[in-house]
């Protein structure tokens, strides 16, 4: 299977530089599968394809400000640092221009701490060990800007944009963007509908900024990415399963969560692990029944699940069709959702 296969020309106009000023005013293309029918609606519409025996799975991960800029120590180079997790007594990070980096580089951030590369692999990923005085994650609230994609050419004025209403687990190094059509006022709505919501928590890594560099898609690695679910939402799950609840999945994330454990435990179990999960055309679902997700960006591994949910040529004709009806695409675009 070839990565060329799930390329598509999206006019750049189309790629959504800001969010809207109401969460749930986006649009919505609705897609039977069982049909084949489109439909364009409002997200805030999407309570009239939810039934009152359905469960909503959410990401509730919180994005980290995790976009710092420092400076070599010898040099004064400005240097981009992205955190994308924690190893050991470290941080996994993307630097940008990694040429300027190597083994022992120091940087220095804003006077608030230092860092030290430790180790240095392909694709700018780094490990630097940080010294600060105080707590990290404080100083990193003062220095530290949201991590918006390279797509994304405007700055954010309300950096809570870039999170979801019920974003919860701090630790992610992107938004789960699916989850950014909601506001409370939806989820109240939806809950007064009589439909369960569940948590799950994946923290967004560097498979996020990676792109296919391989020609055949089998060959493609995922990098790791660290989830957990608890009991109290294990137990709503396996409830849902035995009830025939149909689960639908807000996000790539939370479908790579369920998948995850489902394919492994034949059940939903409290866990905290890793998973590099990677979900093509060919892969047989066993735990999401329905999927909310945005527009993804050609050839890219995110394509590739939706395609693996419906088919290729579908997801491919429903693009086409966005296209047509000037959606707006990517983090801050519009949302689908595959019933």
């Amino acid at each position: 299977m070839k990565v060329e296969e799930f390329d598509y020309h999206l006019p750049e106009e189309l790629i959504a530089q800001t969010p809207l000023q109401d969460r749930s005013s986006s649009r919505l293309l609705i897609v039977n599968r069982k049909t084949g029918e489109l439909t364009d609606t409002l997200f805030f519409n999407i309570l009239d394809y939810l039934n009152e025996n359905d469960l909503l799975v959410l990401n509730d991960t919180k994005v980290l400000p995790s976009r710092i800029f420092g400076t070599k120590i010898d040099t004064k180079a400005r240097i981009e640092v992205l955190l994308l997790k924690e190893v050991n007594d470290c941080w996994e990070v993307l630097v940008r221009p990694a040429r300027r980096v190597k083994v022992g580089t120091m940087l220095d951030f804003g006077n608030l701490f230092q860092g030290k590369v430790l180790k240095k692999f392909e694709d700018g990923i780094c490990h630097i060990k940080f010294n600060y005085e105080g707590i990290f994650l404080n100083l990193l609230d003062k220095l530290g800007q949201m991590p918006l994609p390279p797509y994304i050419h405007q700055e954010l004025e309300d950096q809570s944009r870039y999170q979801t209403v019920y974003a919860k687990d701090l630790g992610s190094a992107a938004a789960p963007t699916a989850g950014l059509h909601f506001d409370q006022n939806l989820l109240d709505k939806i809950r007064n509908k009589g439909i369960d919501i569940a948590y799950v928590t994946l923290h967004i890594g560097l498979g996020t900024f990676r792109s296919v560099a391989v020609e055949n898609v089998e060959e493609h690695h995922m990098h790791s990415e660290h989830f957990s679910i608890n009991k109290e939402n294990a137990d709503i799950l396996n409830r849902a399963k035995t009830e025939g609840k149909r689960i639908i999945s807000v996000g790539t994330t939370s479908t790579r969560t369920l998948e995850s454990v489902y394919s492994k435990y034949g059940k939903f179990i409290e866990t905290s692990e890793d998973t590099n999960i990677f979900i093509y055309p060919g892969f047989k679902f066993k735990a999401v029944d329905a999927l909310i997700t945005n527009f993804h960006l050609p050839k890219s591994t995110l394509v590739m699940l939706v395609s693996a949910f419906y088919s290729k040529e579908e997801i491919l004709f429903a693009y086409r069709h966005a296209i047509n009806e000037k959606y707006r695409f990517f983090s801050f675009g519009d949302a689908m959702f595959l019933i």
